[in-house]
């Protein structure tokens, strides 16, 4: 299936692998790069850049398949070494990026010298057309249901996508509530050239986290996600646990006197006690509405090959049927 993201990329299929945090690793990268898609390893969750540098030639050993690398731009006052991140990722010969959070500008040349496809990831049509007026090749349009950070517009990806169609020139990538053959023909219909996943990864056997994780997005529906930190302007859409629920109660009872460290113990390094060690009542951790449409845990070449098959079948016969008529 070639789109203008499958040809940018110099992938098979268009399907993207999100960046997550403590789940985007050198082998879950890799098992997507090697199944057609574009695997991604988050930058951050390697705390140094010689770390990240490491993972990169970790997961060249794994693929000889193109994969990517996201860094989030962070609105934190001790930055971390992003010129150093950068530099790993030009010295790797990773040739994607993925960057989300604050705007990637200052940060464009050099990777665009060094001939990075960069996409940035946006909750809002106006924040795609920024990033595609200062010169990103593709962005990732994240409708309300996503995993993570959603935004504080809540518009849905019913009705983002078609409005990011009417104004992009770049191609667009849809992401939240991405999980089969489905999504992937709803998005190339409203416009899209291809999908983000992130959580549907997560419950893949590759994916290097705890199985604790995996069967906790299997056993959720489509309503255990909950927001988070609304009234802060950070919204976070999570699996619900009795961290959450802690977290929303503090929520509700300091109401606009609400401080981010009031809320630390809940969401402050939480995420390796979670992805790693499997204590899933331990803090907060960014999970999709999309659960409610995973079922089980299958091999990343087994979801891609499915997604695809399905998506062929359904352009084919079922939407064919209805121009026949």
């Amino acid at each position: 299936m070639k789109t203008q993201i499958t040809e940018m990329l110099g992938i098979e299929h268009p399907i993207v692998q999100g960046g997550m945090h403590y789940v985007g690793l050198a082998e879950l990268a890799a098992a997507v790069s090697n199944a057609g898609g574009l695997g991604v390893i988050t930058g951050l969750t390697q705390r140094t850049p010689e770390l990240l540098a490491k993972e990169i030639a970790r997961c060249r050993e794994m693929t000889d398949k193109p994969f990517g690398v996201n860094l989030t731009f962070l609105p934190t006052v001790s930055s971390p070494d992003y010129p150093g991140y950068i530099k790993a990722i030009i010295e790797g010969g990773v040739k994607v990026v993925e960057t989300a959070g604050n705007n990637p500008q200052k940060y464009l040349p050099a990777l665009k010298e060094a001939g990075v496809k960069v996409i940035h990831k946006c909750t809002a049509v106006r924040h795609a057309l920024k990033a595609e007026a200062i010169g990103c090749d593709a962005v990732s349009v994240d409708g309300f249901e996503c995993g993570g950070h959603p935004g504080e517009d809540d518009v849905p990806n019913f009705i983002l996508l078609p409005r990011a169609a009417d104004v992009l020139k770049i191609p667009f990538l849809a992401s939240g509530g991405m999980a089969d053959g489905r999504s992937l023909v709803a998005a190339l219909a409203m416009g899209a050239d291809g999908i983000n996943m992130g959580t549907r990864f997560i419950a893949t056997q590759e994916a290097p986290v705890h199985a604790n994780v995996k069967a906790a997005i299997v056993a959720a529906s489509e309503l255990d996600t909950r927001l988070v930190m609304r009234s802060l302007r950070n919204t976070e859409r999570v699996l619900t646990n009795q961290a959450v629920e802690r977290l929303l109660e503090k929520e509700r009872t300091l109401g606009a006197n609400l401080k981010f460290e009031d809320i630390l113990p809940e969401v402050a390094g939480v995420y390796p006690k979670i992805m790693q060690d499997g204590t899933m009542d331990a803090g907060a951790w960014s999970c999709g509405m999309v659960a409610g449409l995973i079922h089980d845990v299958p091999t990343v070449k087994a979801l891609i090959d499915r997604i695809m098959a399905e998506a062929h079948g359904i352009i084919n016969e079922r939407l064919a049927r209805f121009s026949a008529a």
